[in-house]
């Protein structure tokens, strides 16, 4: 009995004694600068995007650096600078850079100088297919891609997504801020176009392999239940030729950012960037300068090469009201008009109007009130565009 008291008391000593931990790193002042971007030597644009670390414990998730001037130099001085685009991103139309020659990135942000190694230029060779393997519970995409030289055998590839996807209702009214009126052709909410960029790493090697072919890469899974495969999707992939050392750089992002988890999984390591702050050498910088041409394939699906899966339901509180032009409450002799109240007051969060009401009588039709929903369940635009890509078919 003694024993296990003297269990209880160290028992309440663990526990009353805990006391919340955050490590530094979760406050830490100091916030590193961020390249995304690859220099690219076709006619393609360079798009180079600066942000900057934001603490664990800070509500801000989004930190772009504005104000920046860079510059593409080559190894004999010659300059290409950016134009700032906004929102952190610095852009440059096609260079069509000589392949025989080394390039290096440029970065004046916040009074501070940034410059990269020279890297060579490595170009990736045309996409052979992107595909798509039904499985029980989604699909997954591939690609395939081979250089008949021999001379790639590092890639990595990054994609965009497009699909179609529709509000709950269709709305045949809106409001002008005054009136309830009848939308024109061009001005519906019905059907948008979603989109998304890629939200994992994806690399190949066939460094080990007699040819350089690499066959069904793996890029990203879409479950049946997605809204992506309702209707119609399409995917853009694009290759990236790399270095032996940017190969390495991805690879070790990769496994610091997905694979780590359990006591067996690989341990976090400071990944070697080729960009050095020149202000402060001791600096870390987040990100790989490398150089070279780009290529690129889109694919699109439609929901009857799938198995008819249901898309998650995504609308899952839609009312509908009727809002009169001349209501009379309860006891009221005098009318309100209750569209005034929902439709054309605050018409950014006010309800959307869906239908006309309209009584039929012996000398025509009248319109006396719509009925209406939340813009949530009948404004496609607040999760989409409803402008058609021009790329879509």
């Amino acid at each position: 009995m003694r024993q296990r008291a003297v269990y209880l008391i160290i028992a309440f000593f663990i526990v009353g004694c805990k006391k919340p931990y955050n490590p530094p790193v979760i406050n830490s002042p100091n916030s590193y600068l961020v390249v995304d971007g690859v220099i690219n030597s076709g006619s393609d644009s360079t798009i180079i995007k600066l942000s900057r670390t934001v603490n664990l414990s800070s509500s801000t998730t989004v930190n772009p650096v504005i104000g920046g001037v860079l510059a593409v130099e080559s190894d004999q001085n010659t300059i290409y600078p950016l134009q700032e685009l906004g929102g952190g991103k610095y852009g440059i139309a096609g260079l069509t850079l000589d392949s025989t020659r080394k390039y290096r990135l440029k970065i004046q942000a916040a009074g501070e100088q940034y410059l990269s190694d020279f890297v060579p230029v490595v170009n990736a060779p045309p996409i052979d297919t992107v595909s798509f393997d039904i499985h029980t519970n989604g699909i997954q995409l591939n690609v395939s891609t081979h250089d008949p030289q021999n001379k790639t055998h590092y890639y990595r590839w990054d994609y965009g997504e497009t699909w179609v996807f529709h509000s709950n209702y269709l709305s045949g009214y809106y409001s002008n801020g005054d009136t309830v009126i009848e939308r024109n052709p061009g001005n519906e909410v019905y059907q948008c176009w979603g989109s998304d960029t890629s939200s994992n790493i994806v690399i190949g090697s066939s460094a080990t392999l007699s040819k350089d072919v690499i066959s069904n890469n793996p890029v990203i899974f879409v479950p049946s239940s997605s809204e992506k495969l309702g209707s119609k999707y399409s995917i853009l992939v694009k290759e990236y030729g790399l270095t032996g050392d940017s190969y390495n750089f991805w690879k070790a992002l990769k496994s610091s950012s997905e694979e780590l988890g359990g006591i067996f999984d690989p341990q976090p390591t400071q990944i070697a960037s080729n960009i050095h702050s020149l202000t402060h050498p001791s600096e870390p910088v987040i990100g790989y300068v490398s150089a070279g041409r780009v290529t690129s394939k889109r694919i699109f699906i439609t929901n009857n090469q799938l198995p008819g899966w249901v898309p998650a339901l995504v609308y899952k509180d839609c009312p509908i009201d009727s809002l009169y032009l001349h209501y009379y409450g309860p006891g009221a002799t005098v009318p309100i008009n209750q569209e005034n109240e929902y439709f054309n007051v605050n018409p950014k969060f006010a309800l959307i109007p869906l239908q006309a009401i309209v009584v039929v009588t012996h000398f025509g039709s009248t319109i006396v009130g719509h009925t209406g929903t939340s813009r949530e369940c009948a404004d496609c635009t607040i999760r989409g565009s409803n402008k058609q890509p021009a790329f879509w078919k």
